[in-house]
């Protein structure tokens, strides 16, 4: 049985010495890799159109760097997908079998949106090698982002409750270092990319808790991986994302 299917237990620490200080234990957020990937498409989708509607005709840089994260954001998509119909819904159907309807459903919308993402990614390459024509590629993006936004409440909503009666506290199922394991496997963005885009925008609090819950390469690489995120980004989005 793989190891990310194994409830931990809770950590027992013996009484420290008074001359040694203890770290407190640091409580794992539910399900954060699901959240984070939720949080960080809806981010995207809603700032790639003003993105798309700035571009200069002679600003061929900034048209291929947003034409290579919007690649990127379709590709954690697509992984995000995979991983969900392939992983996540055959567990969930067989220990919630009252939610094989829900999973069916979102299964069969993962493929619908995954075709709208292909067609979008059609325009946002014309777009970006026209600049003239990025204004209505631009709502075809906002109107992608409408469907993205149903899909996400309905898994919200109806589906992250209920995964918290089927999974036991403790279960890697849903999180980030589970996600990051995931993406290691698969053929697609790197584990790092994937990192600093979703913990982009995220309270710096937050963000210790959740690297507190990822292996110790991960914590001491991180301030590198972020700074050098935010030097490709800054030029699509401008410093912090402003």
């Amino acid at each position: 049985m793989s190891r990310h299917l194994l409830p931990v237990g809770p950590m027992t620490v013996p009484a420290p010495r008074e001359e040694i200080p203890v770290a407190p234990v640091v409580e794992t957020i539910p399900f954060a890799g699901l959240r984070l990937v939720h949080a960080a498409v809806r981010r995207d989708l809603a700032r790639i159109p003003q993105a798309l509607r700035l571009l200069q005709p002679d600003d061929h840089e900034g048209a291929l760097a947003l034409k290579r994260h919007w690649d990127f954001v379709t590709a954690m998509v697509t992984c995000h997908h995979e991983q969900q119909d392939a992983r996540l819904w055959p567990l969930l159907r067989r220990f919630a079998p009252e939610l094989r309807l829900l999973l069916n459903w979102l299964e069969s919308d993962h493929h619908n949106l995954d075709q709208c993402f292909t067609r979008t990614t059609t325009l946002v390459g014309i777009a970006t090698r026209d600049p003239a024509s990025s204004w209505p590629v631009s709502y075809a993006v906002e109107e992608l982002a409408a469907r993205v936004e149903t899909h996400l409440r309905i898994e919200e909503r109806q589906l992250l409750p209920r995964m918290a009666d089927v999974f036991q506290p403790g279960s890697r199922i849903g999180t980030l270092p589970e996600l990051l394991d995931l993406l290691r496997l698969a053929e697609g963005p790197s584990a790092s990319d994937a990192l600093v885009w979703l913990l982009e925008g995220v309270d710096p609090i937050q963000v210790d808790r959740l690297l507190a819950d990822c292996d110790d390469e991960i914590a001491r690489h991180w301030p590198h991986w972020r700074d050098t995120y935010a030097r490709c980004t800054d030029r699509l989005w401008g410093p912090a994302g402003q």
